[in-house]
């Protein structure tokens, strides 16, 4: 089951400006946020192929994961997720919670993984029963269902649409459907990724098509990394909106769209659709108590 998310304003934030927040996080109780919608053209395609498994990669605290194990599992397909951890280290819960939904968790160690995973897609056999989906939902076909959360939602009106960046597959789709006259905002969440440019235009329907901002100033250190400001932050917009943030991606996405209203980036009338993109897996990374939600 799933519900169609809704726009919340975010009153805290600025007088002037209209500030929204597309509750993507409220989609799904499982499949949350973007993961509902770029998996979902990558399950048809495994299904149209004709396999009984669907395989990824992913950290030990990955959304993507346990978005995948329960999808399959839904799909009546098997899956396996490849993991960027030691098989003798501490089951997290969330890969405690892929392996409730029937995954299979192959352990490839901390080090190398990109080589390994690398390694794994060019041996695995064309032929093979197994459909294999990038870490994190990356690809065409994950750009084409991200797209897809810009045509059934009322978005089309806002002068900028601002989203945090991890493999950059949800922004390159939201410049695919994005209209002429509006101004794409991506925040990546890792520290020096000099390739993500590349590999959102690589998604890019038309190279030419729409134009796009990267602001790298809001890693916090870079990937999952966070500070006491930041847990404040979080804690401050739970208390005042109602909203709940993950220390990966969206606490780092509002904390920069605060900032960058304060810095007054954007025009005074202007309306700004903030992209909540669900997920909140890496908070389970925290100490209990840590954040009042």
């Amino acid at each position: 089951m799933h519900i169609k998310p809704y726009i919340q304003s975010i009153l805290s934030f600025s007088p002037s400006q209209k500030v929204d927040l597309l509750r993507l996080d409220l989609l799904h109780p499982i499949v949350s946020g973007n993961k509902f919608y770029k998996l979902r053209f990558y399950i048809k395609a495994a299904i149209e192929n004709g396999v009984s498994k669907v395989a990824s990669f992913g950290g030990p605290y990955s959304n993507h994961i346990v978005a995948l194990a329960f999808t399959a599992k839904e799909a009546g397909l098997k899956s396996i997720g490849y993991i960027r951890t030691n098989a003798d280290e501490p089951t997290t819960p969330s890969l405690a919670e892929a392996k409730h939904y029937g995954m299979e968790l192959v352990y490839l160690g901390r080090t190398d993984f990109q080589s390994k995973k690398a390694s794994i897609l060019e041996t695995s056999d064309a032929k093979s029963d197994t459909y294999f989906i990038d870490e994190g939902g990356y690809g065409s076909i994950g750009a084409k269902g991200a797209a897809t959360i810009f045509t059934e939602n009322d978005t089309a009106h806002y002068d900028y649409i601002v989203c945090a960046v991890g493999t950059g597959t949800m922004l390159a789709g939201c410049i695919n459907a994005a209209s002429p006259n509006q101004k794409i905002i991506g925040i990546p969440v890792l520290k020096n990724e000099g390739s993500i440019e590349s590999e959102i235009n690589a998604l890019l329907l038309d190279k030419n098509n729409q134009p796009y901002t990267l602001l790298n100033q809001f890693h916090q250190g870079g990937y999952a990394k966070t500070n006491p400001t930041m847990i404040d932050f979080m804690n401050r917009l739970w208390d005042t909106e109602k909203i709940p943030t993950d220390i990966v991606y969206t606490s780092k996405l509002l904390f920069g769209v605060e900032q960058l209203i304060q810095e007054n980036y954007f025009e005074k009338e202007a309306s700004i659709l903030v992209v909540h993109s669900g997920g909140l897996q890496g908070n389970r990374s925290l100490p209990v108590g840590t954040l009042r939600f």
